[in-house]
């Protein structure tokens, strides 16, 4: 999940000058970071330990509990009670409390039930929009210049000292000018915590001063600098900016404009020109008169920079009525309707249990969800089959396993699937699965794509290290992707702790830009964790009947912190042939060497252990 596990239980690291640790508003920019090696050494780590109790004076620093929400402004549609729209007529005191009192409710609570989604009507604002857990802050113009905030949107750490950002997840930001009060915002972050299509008129600071595992970042334009700090890595796509500084493990560049030259390992910058193939994720915004659409963006092939900093951004506007709008309460069966109806899905912020599995049968099917729409699979479904048509895009959902064992929780293109979509592909933009933390849940695998030409912008599967429900045989999972289909991309792939391998890659034309992994930390011993006469399972393999297949920027870790003797033989597989590349590799040892990883892929590179933490590999074969 992270590269820095969670907890400090006898004291903190000591940290450097320059580092502040007030609440409230982002500080002044970080003038120091930390070298990750120093942190790795000096670190007292415990990946059991629950972040300590919220402060008594918190609630003092973030404000007053509003008394009520503010009324939606007229001709807003029913987004259901977790959706808040505001206006810039409305005052500034009434906006600022309900934003305070969600953070209040929402800065600890990792596993809670809370999901909210503000959305900002086009105009201006001055507002503190401080984001936490379960929140989606976006505004509702076609251009994110329609809407501006002065002020910050913004993730800390506060509530978890000392500023350990290594469990922000599940949050984002996107279609918004920002104007920050201190000339510097902060989205301190680690994974699950997309910021897309924003504008910063100032600069960007990516951790606050303590850990960060980040991260991901589209489509946006920082007009100063992005400063990267503690974060161990971060994929930047189709973004602009002034300056990128700072880099510690794996930072990948994929259509950025003045991104860093290719540089991997020193620093550990990856540089890739232009994005071979894109949609940018669909978007909720209201147009001149006042109606309700979300805008499809179209395909872009070899692009550069945003869709829409200079130009009209491209692609197609559907009409909210298009829609069957899924708020909490609403049945399987009444989503499954809609879909065979024609309709596309608005999936509003809740926890919707699901009694079937929701099929997907019609291309160019929109299923959009706002505030992290949390979806559960119960009784052992899938909670989502998509069939092998065109234009399929699925966004901003999290998959919660259930507590019966599902055998697959989403898959794209039934098994066997043939047909080519390289006109139209499927998209998946920010699709999150999670198995445990928030209870027991089960799934043997997580996502199967069949499909061909799919593309998946921003991917975590998870199965939790922390929280309930966790434990070797308590929340059981095999693997989290499989990719049978041909001509995949993936874009920000972040897959972590199954017990056997976390990705499987079967067909060829496969692309990967950026992938991060963290190794099971419960194995309990070596024989619990064999494949064969192997050590453990590689984190990434390629199966050896593919001829065609590359991957940029790729990182694993391992923290067996129960059986420390614990050894993976290597963390990524693949057959040795001519089409079959990979570049810029780094495998870690967390905490200073708790377990091995002894190759890095196949039998190059490596270690990592006690001896050597961190094993870079520029190229393979």
């Amino acid at each position: 999940m992270n590269l820095f596990p969670r907890g400090f239980p006898h004291g903190s690291p000591r940290l450097p000058s320059g580092f502040a640790y007030g609440g409230g508003a982002p500080r002044p920019r970080l003038r120091r970071r930390l070298a990750p090696v120093v942190l790795l050494l000096t670190a007292v780590l415990c990946a059991s330990c629950a972040p300590p109790a919220d402060p008594p004076e918190r609630e003092a620093r973030h404000g007053t509990e509003a008394s009520a929400t503010p009324p939606p402004p007229p001709g807003t549609p029913d987004l259901g009670p977790n959706v808040v729209v505001f206006d810039p007529s409305m005052p500034a005191a009434t906006i600022q409390a309900r934003l305070d009192a969600t953070f209040r409710k929402q800065e600890t609570d990792q596993f809670g039930q809370g999901r909210t989604a503000f959305l900002f009507r086009p105009g201006t604002y001055d507002a503190d929009v401080n984001v936490g857990f379960y929140t989606q802050v976006a505004g509702l113009g076609l251009s994110p210049d329609d809407v501006h905030i002065r002020g910050a949107v913004h993730v800390e750490a506060d509530w978890f000292p000392p500023q350990n950002a290594t469990q922000n997840f599940w949050r984002g930001a996107e279609n918004l000018s920002v104007t920050p009060t201190t000339g510097t915002d902060r989205w301190a972050v680690s994974q699950a915590a997309p910021y897309r299509r924003m504008h910063v008129r100032g600069d960007l600071a990516l951790d606050d001063g303590g850990w960060a595992s980040g991260g991901f970042m589209a489509d946006s334009k920082i007009d100063g600098t992005v400063v990267s700090g503690t974060q161990q890595q971060w994929l930047s796509r189709n973004t602009e900016w002034s300056k990128w500084d700072g880099g510690s493990w794996n930072m990948v560049f994929v259509g950025v404009r003045n991104a860093p030259p290719d540089s991997f390992p020193a620093p550990p910058h990856t540089t890739v020109a232009r994005t071979p193939r894109v949609r940018e994720k669909p978007f909720l915004y209201v147009d001149d008169a006042g109606a309700y659409q979300v805008f499809v963006p179209a395909l872009r092939d070899h692009s550069l920079g945003t869709t829409w900093s200079g130009t009209a951004p491209a692609g197609d506007s559907v009409p909210l009525d298009r829609f069957h709008i899924v708020r909490p309460g609403a049945t399987a069966r009444e989503m499954n309707t809609a879909l065979a109806a024609g309709k596309h899905l608005l999936v509003t912020p809740g926890v919707h249990h699901l009694d079937e599995t929701l099929k997907v049968t019609r291309p160019g099917t929109v299923v959009l969800g706002l505030g992290l729409a949390t979806l559960i699979p119960d009784n052992g479904v899938t909670a989502m089959t998509v069939a092998d048509v065109d234009g399929v895009k699925i966004a901003g959902l999290l998959i919660d396993a259930g507590t019966v064992t599902s055998r697959r929780l989403m898959t794209v293109g039934p098994d066997g699937s043939t047909a080519r979509h390289t006109a139209d592909p499927t998209s998946l933009h920010d699709v999150f699965f999670r198995i445990g933390g928030a209870g027991a849940g089960r799934a043997a695998t997580s996502l199967v794509v069949n499909s061909r030409d799919v593309i998946g912008d921003h991917l975590w599967l998870w199965r939790a290290d922390h929280g309930e429900g966790v434990g070797w045989k308590t929340n059981t999972a095999d693997t989290g992707l499989v990719v049978n289909g041909a001509d995949v991309t993936m874009y920000g792939l972040f897959v972590e702790h199954y017990q056997k391998h976390q990705t499987v890659w079967n067909a060829n034309g496969g692309r990967t830009y950026f992938y991060q992994n963290e190794m099971p930390y419960d194995p309990p011993g070596q024989k619990a964790w064999m494949n064969g006469r192997t050590r453990g399972y590689p984190a990434y393999k390629v199966a050896g009947s593919v001829t065609d297949h590359q991957a940029v920027g790729l990182g694993s870790y391992c923290f067996f912190n129960v059986d420390k003797k614990v050894v993976a033989d290597r963390a990524f597989e693949a057959p040795k042939r001519d089409g079959v590349r990979f570049r810029s590799l780094v495998t870690v040892s967390l905490g200073g060497g708790v377990g091995a990883i002894r190759h890095v892929i196949n039998d190059r590179g490596g270690p990592s252990d006690a001896a050597t933490s961190v094993a870079p590999l520029v190229s393979y074969p």
